[in-house]
């Protein structure tokens, strides 16, 4: 859900006095987010994709064995809770 902020408020008031019509193209976009955002760099995206992709392979090969079986253990408890019944 896309929340909008001061300047998109100060936009829509300003847009109101002008044209319906982009009024409610500007307000279409927000509810599907489909609102172009510009202040994203694309290199730093790509970086930053670049290093998700190998962010998990890096951290289970410094991992130990122990350690890797711990972790799977919290995540089966908290996805499947207690092997207990609970009444």
């Amino acid at each position: 859900m896309n929340v909008v902020c001061l300047t998109d408020y100060a936009y829509l008031c300003t847009m109101a006095k002008k044209d319906i019509n982009q009024l409610a193209k500007f307000i279409g976009d927000q509810a599907t987010d489909e609102a172009t955002r510009l202040d994203k760099n694309p290199a730093a995206v790509e970086l930053g994709r670049l290093g998700g992709l190998k962010g998990g392979k890096a951290r289970a090969a410094t991992l130990s064995a122990e350690r890797r079986k711990e972790i799977a253990q919290i995540a089966a408890k908290k996805r499947w809770g207690n092997s207990e019944k609970q009444s």
